[in-house]
């Protein structure tokens, strides 16, 4: 990875809390940047193409009560499974 040397003005108290966080955590202010500008990118980057996500059909609109029913029902199973007791 190459790195580009950059200018960035910041606010006076987000740049405090980086540098009192750089010296808790042994970590040069450069490391916060440099992750700070790789999240951003990330959250920025537009991907080219279809996705292959599957849709799901449940027949109809899942409830916070058929959700619940599920997990229950999966704790369950898995409970009977291994044999714990609840």
């Amino acid at each position: 990875m190459s790195l580009k040397k950059t200018t960035v003005m910041v606010d006076e108290e987000d740049l405090r809390i980086i540098k009192e966080a750089a010296v808790r955590e042994g970590r040069s202010e450069s490391e916060y940047f440099r992750e700070g500008f790789r999240i951003a990118a990330l959250r920025a980057r537009r991907w080219s193409g279809d996705w292959d996500i599957p849709e799901l059909d449940f027949g109809g609109p899942v409830t916070d009560d058929d959700v619940r029913q599920a997990v229950r029902e999966g704790v369950e199973r898995k409970q009977g499974d291994t044999g714990d007791a609840a």
